[in-house]
């Protein structure tokens, strides 16, 4: 299957006024043949939501643009055999550089290392990067490059440490905290948690055990990437056509796979979705039950209760207080 990303913009609601314009961030994420998927795309999701929270506000600070590179350019396959596409790094202009630059990981590290043109580049753009995270396997590629110690710095490029003494180089296990951590940065720790409340949300709701089944193994890769696409993209206008084409199928074929395979229909399971994000909203944070509705693709706050009344058997401002209340009791 085939995923042409392009993760530059984003359709959120519009202000009335015209929005100052941001400062532009880019983060790039160097990919290759056999690159594991789910790190990769929580990263790019995380910084499409911040894009997405921060274009509500009526003054907009940052806005991050997420290029996907590789070696060659063009389709890259994940190891789940998810084609996404890509710029080449020689096509990059010689000044560019990254606030952060994240190096995917999995089994094909172990052939990508010995690509002298991701090394040469990564030899060239390391010392422009404001942050570099290796994910995993990714680190075999620092290392063909030269960068093996903790300080991100060749024993031998004094002009590399000159240039950033102290924080190039980022060794944490999650890709996901580093990429958090650059939104709280720029936008604030009350963005970066809803943001991390999105991508990845701590505790259950009544929906979680819907979205969790895509994990299951007897689940296959093209439902799964599909069910992780309509969660991904909850907050927006999407059609099932949409996520059949995810999954590189006919519409009616699709429909019949994923109902075997999940348990629900597509449509069911972009509701849950919808509905496990606005649970979450309602639950750590004190935004209006209309803007919660609106940023979860519902539309509206009367729309959202209604849909509360029928799954829940209560209103969203009830459900509110009874996760607040007992979160301040606790």
């Amino acid at each position: 299957m085939e995923i042409l990303c392009n993760v530059k913009h984003k359709n959120v609601p519009q202000t009335s006024a015209l929005p100052e314009t941001p400062y532009i961030k880019h983060i790039g994420i160097a990919l290759f043949n056999g690159f594991a998927l789910p790190d990769v795309a929580s990263v790019i999701e995380i910084f499409q939501s911040a894009n997405a929270l921060d274009d509500t506000r009526a003054s907009r600070r940052t806005r991050y643009e997420v290029s996907l590179l590789s070696a060659s350019g063009g389709r890259v396959a994940s190891s789940s055999s998810v084609f996404i596409w890509t710029e080449s790094v020689e096509s990059r202009a010689r000044d560019d550089h990254f606030h952060a630059l994240f190096i995917a990981g999995g089994a094909g590290a172990t052939h990508a290392f010995r690509d002298a043109r991701l090394t040469v580049w990564l030899r060239y753009v390391f010392p422009k990067s404001g942050i570099v995270h290796p994910i995993a396997e990714g680190r075999l590629l620092l290392e063909a490059s030269g960068y093996s110690n903790v300080n991100g710095t060749r024993a031998d490029d004094s002009r590399a440490a000159s240039t950033f003494p102290t924080r190039p180089f980022v060794d944490w296990p999650n890709p996901l905290r580093t990429a958090l951590r650059i939104v709280g940065d720029d936008l604030g720790q009350e963005v970066a948690q809803q943001v991390a409340d999105w991508v990845a949300p701590q505790g259950d709701t009544q929906f979680s055990a819907t979205l969790r089944t895509k994990t299951a193994s007897h689940v296959s890769d093209k439902i799964q990437a599909s069910a992780q696409w309509l969660e991904a993209n909850c907050a927006r206008a999407i059609s099932i056509d949409d996520a059949a084409q995810v999954a590189v199928m006919s519409e009616r074929n699709f429909l019949r796979r994923f109902k075997s395979e999940m348990g629900v229909t597509p449509s069911e399971y972009l509701l849950h979705s919808r509905l496990d994000m606005s649970c979450r909203l309602l639950a750590k944070t004190s935004l209006p039950v209309d803007k919660i509705a609106r940023r979860c693709g519902i539309g509206s706050g009367g729309r959202l209760a209604k849909l509360f009344r029928k799954h829940l058997l209560t209103t969203p401002t009830e459900y509110r207080i009874s996760k607040q209340g007992s979160r301040t009791n606790s």
